[in-house]
């Protein structure tokens, strides 16, 4: 079974809609830590305001997701499911995100390289220095075109699977053993985003 958590700020549809198309027939849409930690895999669809993961934390959620984390259930979070999984982000300083991950969400500046960067980033951008042992994104070459809509990032880092230039470069997707995430959205990136939800429901 898999698990996709509603906290009321994720594409749901779309994802399940995704997830339906690849094959993938016993989803359950759900707000019970029961589900998620009986699930094979969960997904943390988001989209908005940061803070809207609070919501977590008061479903006892971010507990589950700690202790299927642990046992090794597959994790991915898409766009704010994402960043929900660093340290935090400045876009809700009260807002504590899980941890797995080190680091803070920051967002993009108001200019780079002496020209002015729209906020927030969004269209079709590429992955690059796509890690050659992530089976997140397994047979997903360099230069592959995402989609992407956000205004926060999360860092580079050790576990950093691929990243995205835009006002410098931003983890495009992370992956730590069976805890991985995607700030584009998978569900919107045609082939290459479909061969990510693939790649996922096959670990």
């Amino acid at each position: 079974m898999i698990a996709v958590i509603d906290y009321k700020a994720g594409n749901l549809t779309s994802v399940v809609k995704a997830l339906k198309f690849l094959g993938a027939d016993d989803i359950v849409v759900t707000q019970k830590p029961d589900d998620v930690l009986r699930a094979d895999k969960v997904v943390l669809p988001g989209v908005g305001h940061f803070q809207a993961t609070q919501l977590l934390e008061d479903l006892a959620l971010t507990q589950a997701v700690r202790e299927i984390a642990a046992k090794g259930t597959p994790f991915l979070g898409i766009c704010v499911g994402l960043q929900w999984l660093y340290e935090g982000s400045t876009e809700a300083p009260n807002t504590l995100g899980l941890g797995h991950f080190a680091g803070q969400c920051e967002r993009f500046p108001a200019a780079y390289e002496g020209a002015e960067l729209k906020s927030p980033h969004v269209g079709w951008n590429s992955l690059e220095d796509v890690r050659a042992d992530s089976r997140l994104l397994k047979d997903v070459t360099p230069g592959s075109f995402v989609y992407y809509t956000h205004s926060w990032r999360a860092p580079l880092g050790a576990d950093t699977a691929a990243s995205t230039m835009y006002g410098g470069a931003f983890t495009g997707a992370v992956e730590r053993d069976n805890v991985m995430g995607v700030q584009f959205h998978p569900e919107k990136s045609a082939e290459t985003g479909l061969k990510v939800l693939k790649n996922f429901l096959e670990l």
